[in-house]
């Protein structure tokens, strides 16, 4: 492709694409390829412009240039159906044409036809008032409705004018911003699942790419994972979350003939499906309509403005009519019905929530409600599990242990084999080393059951195999050491966790698992004190000696080891008994009770399906300081809104007053409100945090 460097400095470069129209998909593939780029930073392409502007590690100048040189029609590049670019193009034209056909209409068109048109358009509104008169309600389109009947008996055409303007310009930013925000949230909550256990056709279970997976295919999916495509259960039997999609509470039973949908989490069981629906269809509208519909949007902040600006109308159209009893002065009495807190306050305040949200999404974090945000401003303790969070997502195996006379490369191979059906961070470790070290394997195991914070069983060759904490091995299923090696049992190294396996009720092996630190979890767990949280506790499945090990080295304020899920949530309870506001950071499966217990429950994006899908808020797995992005963004927004609301209050009290004592005419009373309302709406939608 050719272009051409417009501008650069140090890790910054601006390029001119010479086409002469570029399409919106042309200008999204373009963009998705140079963010695709691993030394690029951020990457944008306006369409209009043809201009990409490019944020890129200064040290890879010429890979870039041979990048945009490399670039062509044929180019490989993914591009999600859903961009956003088509739904701010269609507002960027509608509020440009709003504008433009205002500015015509005063100098072109004719005062008689221009003031019969202003007349035509308010008819509209009138009758919305009147609408809401006749169901019994008293909402801000009566103050509209009345301002502009008002100004109408008053030939005032040029505040009717002005007002209506000012108000679709107000619907506009609002739905704009509105979908704009459901459309990154939608597009934040995608599955993102490549792989998918296909059932090929001589009954062995196969790892596809999902992209591969067609109609009537089958496949597989066990307890914790999501359900990638929706389908038909052709046998199994499982409960099913699937609130995202119906909003139902409790999970559903599913199993032969029953329909299942793309995005829903296995709770607990397996199930073998028939898959109806390729990657992808309908999903992105389901999921906008579940946000859109969700209360979660709401935080008592929002719910408190929106109550606020209802109980103001009455007061607003009594002090009206008071003033003109009073004073007998139309004009007086008009300005203030020009005047209402309502426009403002349910404006400005979802606009502040959504757009939070909204740059939360630029930081790799995604929200799914308003009253989350506000739950992280507010709470006072913070609970970690251990793997995943304060530990790397990613541990290895250091070592396998063998016991009797097991081979080290078979027990391994073994190992892999069970975990893959049950991804978590630990088995991800397993199944890792085992591709690492060329150790295939067919699917000889029976069906393998999972025990939540225990560990995997199944049967081989007519012998029951094991796989899990020392709790599970030793005291559930009664293992024991081979004679002859409790020396080597009885030496394995402290610094590891021990993942055991057990082959016919005797110990066959000891995977030693690297379970190494966070760089910054450290300095994160100090951060996070200096920002108000004065209880940071961790939780963990794992063993005393390996707890101990990394509170002290974290710097946590409590830890609690050989924790099961429930005690998790437990603890969170008690919490809450005590007054406090509790965030829970998990990633897996074990994780999901007490994900749901706290006021907002954060999931690592690496975790289980079920822990995302049942967590409020989702950080990127890359660093932990995401959390103090979090907690700065959401102490911002209150501080917004608690503003926002102080200026909106202060500043309409100051128009009623000066329209009843006569300063202002209804025209400037309707001009300032209506531009204090646009500009708090415009500043609500900038950033709160400093790039």
């Amino acid at each position: 492709m050719k272009c051409k460097i417009m501008h650069e400095n140090r890790g910054r470069m601006r390029v001119h694409i010479p086409v002469r129209h570029m399409s919106s998909f042309e200008a999204d593939r373009i963009q998705y390829y140079l963010a695709s780029l691993q030394f690029v930073k951020k990457a944008s392409v306006n369409e209009r412009t043809s201009n990409a502007i490019v944020f890129y590690d200064s040290s890879c100048r010429d890979e870039l240039i041979r990048a945009f040189a490399e670039f062509n029609e044929d180019t490989a590049v993914s591009v999600p159906s859903h961009t956003g670019r088509e739904l701010r193009i269609e507002y960027e034209n509608r509020m440009f044409f709003h504008i433009a056909d205002r500015f015509l209409q005063s100098f072109i068109v004719p005062l008689r036809i221009r003031r019969l048109i202003v007349t035509l358009k308010a008819v509209p509104y009138i009758l919305n008032g009147l609408k809401c008169l006749l169901s019994g309600k008293l909402e801000v389109s009566v103050l509209d409705a009345t301002s502009i009947a008002v100004s109408l008996l008053r030939r005032d055409y040029t505040t009717v004018g002005n007002v209506m303007f000012l108000l679709k310009m107000g619907e506009m930013m609002e739905d704009w911003t509105h979908k704009k925000s459901v459309d990154d949230l939608a597009r934040a909550m995608s599955l993102n699942i490549d792989k998918v256990w296909m059932l090929a056709s001589d009954g062995q279970e196969v790892l596809a790419n999902i992209s591969d997976i067609n109609e009537k295919d089958k496949i597989v999916v066990r307890t914790g994972n999501m359900i990638p495509l929706d389908g038909i259960v052709l046998s199994g039997d499982a409960s099913v979350n699937q609130a995202t999609m119906t909003g139902e509470s409790e999970p559903v039973h599913k199993t032969e003939g029953s329909l299942v949908y793309a995005g829903t989490v296995i709770d607990e069981g397996e199930l073998v499906i028939s898959v109806e629906k390729a990657q992808g269809q309908g999903r992105y509208d389901r999921i906008v309509s579940m946000i859109e519909e969700s209360e979660k949007l709401k935080s008592e902040s929002e719910a408190k403005a929106a109550h606020l600006a209802d109980r103001l109308v009455p007061y607003t159209l009594g002090a009206t009519f008071l003033t003109w009893l009073l004073t007998g002065n139309t004009t007086k009495a008009t300005s203030i019905l020009m005047v209402d807190f309502c426009c403002a306050l349910k404006l400005a305040m979802p606009i502040s929530v959504l757009s939070a949200m909204r740059e939360a999404g630029d930081h790799k974090i995604s929200v799914k409600g308003g009253k989350f945000m506000e739950a992280v401003a507010e709470a006072n303790t913070i609970v970690f599990d251990k793997t995943g969070t304060l530990t790397h997502a990613t541990p290895s195996v250091a070592k396998v242990v063998v016991f009797g006379d097991n081979d080290e490369d078979e027990m391994l191979r073994l190992a892999a084999c069970l975990e893959e059906h049950y991804p978590h961070s630990i088995a991800n470790a397993v199944v890792k080393a085992a591709e690492n070290k060329g150790l295939t394997h067919e699917e000889k195991h029976t069906r393998a059951a999972y025990i939540v914070a225990h560990g995997i069983s199944s049967t081989i060759d007519g012998k029951k195999v094991c796989i899990g904490s020392h709790h599970y091995i030793f005291e559930d299923e009664k293992c024991t050491v081979p004679s002859g090696f409790t020396d080597t049992f009885d030496s394995l190294p402290p610094e590891y966790s021990h993942l055991y396996m057990a082959i016919g009720e005797e110990l066959a092996a000891v995977i030693l698992i690297e379970d190494p630190l966070r760089e910054e979890a450290p300095s994160v767990i100090k951060k996070l004190k200096d920002v108000g949280f004065e209880n940071i506790v961790m939780m963990t499945g794992d063993s005393h000696r390996t707890a101990k090990s990394v509170a002290r080295k974290t710097g946590v304020t409590q830890y609690f080891s050989e924790v099961l899920p429930e005690d998790k949530a437990e603890f969170i309870r008690k919490e809450h008994e005590a007054g406090n506001k509790v965030i829970m950071i998990g990633d897996g499966i074990n994780d999901s009770p007490a994900l749901s217990e706290a006021d907002a429950g954060i999931a690592v994006s690496t975790g289980a399906s079920i822990a995302r899908e049942i967590a409020d808020i989702t950080i990127s797995s890359d660093d932990l300081g995401a959390l103090l992005t979090l907690r700065s963004l959401s102490t911002n927004l209150m501080n917004r809104i608690n503003l926002n609301y102080n200026s909106i209050i202060g500043f309409n009290s100051f128009l009623i007053i000066m329209g009843i004592l006569g300063f202002f005419t209804p025209t400037t009373s309707a001009f300032l409100h209506n531009a204090s309302t646009i500009a708090i709406s415009m500043k609500s939608m900038t950033n709160l945090l400093d790039e």
